[in-house]
């Protein structure tokens, strides 16, 4: 990263390249730690994706179940890509799809016991490798990286809807205003 804003600095001394020292290496870093975690999921068959859904229905509580559209909400994807990991997951056994029971339109997914039992191993391997991945920081360190990605994200991070010309939207919070209560 060094390199690279030095060469823009040299190429473009008009422009300030100084965020690049924050966000070119949260971006690399983002890379580099996906790459640790995906190995995890494949581990267990899964994609991250997949692992993500497993997860949500997983911490919904007994019954384990949950509606298509709040699997879409909580894993931050669109209906058709929640659809099409859904479809997946109930190929090979792990979910399964029934109509509501409080509104017959309505579908609910549901982990079925051996969608639990690999959730329940993948989460725990997916704990032990983000562990690992912190250590290589000093626990003062980690709570203050802690800290600051929190007040950064919340500063950032969508979370008002907005009505646009194209159909909801979503607007940042204004810089300094409070985060919202009760994330996911």
């Amino acid at each position: 990263m060094a390199r690279i804003q030095a060469e823009w600095a040299r190429e473009r001394p008009d422009v300030d390249v100084s965020p690049q020292a924050v966000i070119g290496r949260l971006h690399r870093l983002g890379h580099l730690l996906t790459a640790r975690l995906d190995v995890v999921y494949r581990t267990h068959g899964l994609s991250e994706g997949e692992f993500d859904v497993l997860a949500a229905l997983r911490r919904a509580g007994e019954p384990f179940e949950r509606a298509p559209g709040e699997l879409a909400a909580h894993t931050m994807v669109t209906t058709g890509a929640m659809t099409k990991r859904i479809d997946r997951l109930q190929r090979v056994g792990l979910v399964t799809r029934r109509r509501s029971a409080a509104d017959g339109r309505g579908r609910v997914v549901a982990l079925t016991p051996a969608g639990r039992s690999l959730i329940d191993r993948a989460f725990t391997e997916h704990m032990r490798n983000e562990r690992n991945l912190l250590d290589a920081l000093d626990p003062r360190e980690a709570e203050e990286l802690e800290r600051l990605l929190t007040g950064w994200l919340a500063r950032v991070e969508p979370v008002e809807p907005v009505e646009s010309v194209g159909g909801p939207a979503t607007a940042p919070r204004t810089p300094g205003a409070p985060a919202p209560r009760g994330g996911g």
